[in-house]
């Protein structure tokens, strides 16, 4: 049986980087680590208001020596761990970038939590101790390395903790829909009052659920807050921002980090919108014209929604 665990949420950043031969770059888990032995992708935990863009630069750098420069978002994907040693459970937001190499050497670190990294083939990996999204990300069947939860522990939708600097820190991980309909129609929903960027337009979605895959968390925000049922298309972006005193209806300032992946939805039998979750922060949502979409003042955009029309080449 699995004792008892404290829950705890993070989001983390990692690279597919494959050199001339096409070979793929792994690191070691050190005895150090709660999996000893076990390969993953080079990467680690999103520092708080970090662009995780940098963070698998940073981490990459630091786990294997290696420079290296973002090409491409290849998968977002999470999973639950269990770690008794440290007594945890942790849910991590993965997300997966492709990189190429700018220079460096490999090498061992002693020591560490990863203590090697080093080259190889699919046909290697396939046969190595992966770590169950290592493998994901690389196509590869595996055993899971991982100990799970028996049960998905409690964990609040929203929690802030104290910073170093007294004020509330809150890093969250949400989903957002480019949902379209065949009549060329974007769904958008409006921010409430009282709410950061009240009276801006915003994508629909919403913060994951514990223990909850992004895609599935967004089909189910959609049914939730605006009634509609859609079907993942594809994967559009993920968007990274930080509001350093946000005010919302906590009543005191909150060193806000969203990380949020878009992608794009299609509502094949779009119905009438209904805001199901009256009181909270969507005040209205519709359908709108594509056209009427384009036409629509930066200001009353929220930023996540116009990096995610940009990204989905309707802006």
């Amino acid at each position: 049986m699995t004792p008892a665990l404290e829950p705890l949420r993070r989001i983390a950043a990692y690279a597919v980087a494959t050199d001339p031969q096409g070979r793929v770059l792994l690191v070691r888990a050190s005895t150090r680590s709660g999996t000893p032995g076990v390969w993953s992708l080079p990467g680690g935990a999103v520092d708080h208001g970090e662009d995780p863009n940098h963070t698998v630069v940073r981490e990459t750098a630091a786990e294997t020596g290696l420079s290296v420069a973002v090409t491409g978002l290849r998968d977002v994907l999470a999973d639950m761990r269990s770690l008794p040693h440290r007594g945890v459970t942790i849910h991590t937001d993965r997300l997966v970038y492709e990189v190429t190499i700018r220079g460096g050497n490999l090498f061992d670190r002693v020591g560490q939590p990863t203590d090697l990294a080093r080259w190889h083939t699919l046909e290697e990996a396939e046969k190595l101790r992966l770590r169950p999204f290592t493998a994901a990300a690389l196509g590869l069947p595996a055993a899971s390395a991982d100990l799970r939860p028996e049960e998905v522990p409690d964990f609040p939708s929203f929690y802030a903790v104290a910073g170093p600097d007294g004020l509330h820190r809150a890093q969250r991980f949400a989903a957002y829909a480019i949902a379209t309909d065949p009549h060329d129609r974007l769904l958008l929903t409006r921010i409430a009052p009282g709410y950061p960027g009240a009276g801006c337009w915003h994508l629909p979605g919403g913060g994951t659920d514990y223990g909850e895959q992004p895609g599935t968390a967004l089909i189910r925000e959609l049914v939730e807050e605006t009634g509609q049922e859609g079907r993942l298309i594809e994967l559009l972006g993920v968007a990274s921002h930080r509001d350093a005193a946000s005010l919302g209806p906590e009543g005191y300032p909150i060193d806000w980090h969203g990380v949020r992946a878009f992608y794009r939805v299609f509502v094949d039998a779009p119905t009438e919108v209904i805001v199901k979750d009256v009181g909270g922060s969507t005040s209205e949502a519709c359908w709108l014209a594509l056209k009427e979409v384009a036409e629509l003042p930066a200001e009353q955009l929220t930023e996540v929604t116009a990096e995610a029309l940009r990204a989905a080449r309707l802006a």
